[in-house]
């Protein structure tokens, strides 16, 4: 039975890690690309993580299995949020289909208070 739930998060796994692939060819442009890295990747690993965690009988292998999987939920978005604002704040351009642009008045003030 472990078995198949550990093949199961697996294949889980390998589907996000797939979709976030997909994602770096399709879509146009940076902050997108991002998005779709940041969220699918996470818990494409996180679902690996956890088959490793069910697999391995040893205590050891599931606790540092877990404790990635925590590290990764909360680094992950957290570093490829402050890359993105980075990127916006360097003069990366938008998609010319974005419909809202939540930072649009930030500019001026970060330069401003630098």
């Amino acid at each position: 039975m472990i078995e198949w739930l550990t093949l199961a998060f697996l294949f889980l796994g390998a589907f996000f890690v797939l979709v976030s692939g997909i994602g770096v060819i399709r879509l146009p442009d940076l902050f997108l690309r991002m998005a779709a890295i940041t969220q699918a990747t996470t818990l494409g690993v996180g679902f690996i993580f956890l088959a490793v965690a069910f697999f391995f009988d040893d205590a050891g292998a599931t606790g540092r299995a877990l404790a990635a999987v925590i590290f990764l939920f909360l680094t992950s978005p957290v570093s490829a949020h402050a890359i993105g604002r980075a990127a916006y704040h360097s003069g990366v351009k938008l998609w010319p289909g974005t419909v809202l642009d939540e930072l649009k008045g930030t500019q001026k003030r970060v330069l401003r208070n630098s």
